[in-house]
């Protein structure tokens, strides 16, 4: 080797970490292209979660005729179910198997949930495309169960798959792959929305079974080469004889302090305020400013767009030293522009505004949760961090299911009585069920902002102890 490429691959070797996206994720243990493998399970959790809050449910309340309030209920059953992820965790644990495996059954048994959910669905929207059918009720029921199987498919497989990343990971990675795994989530994501928008662009019924099915054996097919071959068998770990953890001491004691209660009011508040708008954002700008499903569709790449600017800023502020609820109270801030810029672009017309406030919405979502996140593992020192980041996707998948299905229902009551004209004439217009969910949302935000004040206030100790490094990493999935 010469000098020039002699200098050249050690600038490389010391610059790659910093710029080559999660080079130092990797290892001799678990190489680059078996992560990169690995986390194709998230890319499939990210495409059925633009499905269920995206597309499907804009062409149910639009195309479909389908209520808001049914609508709304559906997709916050996956987000109820999201509490028992720690029991889902805990039981991949504690799993008893002959063949040594812990993760593997729950990741498939996750993914046949998922491709079953899928696969019930088509038929589940034909049924409710055709009233000729007399058989309405039997198609809500069956949509429902497809959502919550879907749902709870890719919890399950989501849960497992990120405790298998961590399991075969060295110490040391750790951090980083389950950072990478996350960032794979949000790809899937944006990749998914912008695929579902170009094959929708020119809408039909048979279309959206096509791209439902097709989504089905896309998700099978990328979650079988996820796992195939990634975790080793180990009996010694599945063995019948295993004891149980106890977590209730713990939980107590986490919740003892006033501290952690006012932040967990908090991020509830904050969690509804974001979350109420997942159902009614596509069939706002395809019923009120009138965009065609792709354009709706594509509304969630732009979310995710804004969420993980939200993340990058959070990460670079916090490493810095940044209060964590200050900035968590940025993000509300943001929000509400952002909801303000929703509400304006419908007198204006301005699709263009739209998109702005739903990337508005994104980044302060972002900001908001990495934040309040931040400020509970900082709670939780010299305790069970576990407990405290159970506490926080309890409270956060909790508030955010509740507020879903309260916002399609409160649509729905106010657009009826806007209808009637019992809100006079100023209100008579389509947009006002949307309008005042909304308003409500910037309500909620506010409220946030009033719940982690106090908590802003808090300075922190100069104990000498060296403050740990903040990143995606320790944001879980």
């Amino acid at each position: 080797m010469t000098k020039q490429p002699e200098k050249l691959a050690h600038l490389w070797t010391t610059v790659g970490t910093r710029f080559l996206p999660f080079a130092d994720a990797a290892s001799d243990a678990l190489p680059l292209s078996r992560l990169l493998r690995l986390s194709l399970f998230q890319v499939s959790v990210g495409m059925a979660l633009v499905l269920l809050t995206g597309t499907i449910n804009r062409v149910m309340i639009v195309e479909l005729g389908v209520s808001a309030w049914l609508v709304a209920l559906m997709v916050a059953l996956p987000l109820v179910f999201a509490p028992f992820r720690a029991l889902i965790g805990h039981k991949s644990d504690m799993h008893r198997s002959v063949l040594g495996w812990r993760r593997t059954p729950y990741i498939w048994f996750g993914s046949m949930f998922q491709f079953g959910g899928l696969a019930i669905m088509p038929f589940a929207l034909i049924i409710l495309a055709d009233p000729s059918y007399n058989a309405v009720l039997i198609g809500q029921i069956c949509a429902a169960i497809a959502f919550l199987m879907v749902g709870a498919g890719l919890h399950v497989t989501q849960t497992a798959g990120l405790a298998l990343a961590t399991d075969i990971a060295p110490e040391d990675a750790r951090p980083r792959v389950v950072a990478l795994l996350y960032i794979m989530l949000l790809v899937g994501m944006g990749v998914s929305a912008v695929i579902f928008g170009l094959l929708l662009s020119d809408f039909t019924q048979v279309k959206l079974i096509k791209v439902i099915q097709g989504a089905a054996v896309v998700t099978m097919a990328l979650n079988i080469v996820a796992l195939w071959k990634q975790e080793p068998r180990n009996p010694a770990l599945t063995a019948m004889d295993r004891d149980q953890i106890p977590f209730r001491t713990v939980w107590r004691e986490f919740t003892r302090d006033p501290r952690a209660r006012r932040l967990l009011v908090a991020v509830g508040l904050g969690s509804a305020g974001f979350s109420m708008q997942d159902v009614l954002l596509e069939p706002y700008g395809g019923e009120i400013l009138l965009l065609s499903v792709g354009k709706t569709t594509l509304l969630t790449a732009i979310f995710a767009g804004g969420a993980l600017a939200g993340f990058a800023i959070a990460a670079r502020r916090l490493t810095r030293g940044a209060e964590p609820h200050r900035l968590a109270a940025l993000g509300a801030l943001v929000g509400i522009v952002g909801f303000s810029a929703i509400i304006t672009a419908a007198p204006v017309e301005s699709p263009l505004l739209f998109r702005i406030g739903v990337a508005l919405i994104g980044l302060g979502g972002g900001l908001f949760s990495v934040c309040t996140l931040t400020a509970v593992m900082e709670l939780a020192k010299g305790a069970d961090s576990g407990i405290a980041l159970g506490a926080w996707g309890a409270v956060q998948a909790t508030a955010a299911g509740v507020a879903i299905a309260l916002g399609g229902a409160l649509r729905d009551l106010i657009t009826a009585l806007a209808a009637q004209g019992a809100l006079g004439p100023a209100f008579s217009t389509p947009a006002a069920g949307y309008g005042f969910v909304y308003h409500l949302e910037i309500l909620l935000l506010f409220a946030a902002l009033a719940a982690i004040g106090p908590l802003a206030k808090t300075v922190r100790t100069g104990d000498g102890e060296k403050q740990e490094k903040f990143g995606l990493a320790a944001f879980p999935g």
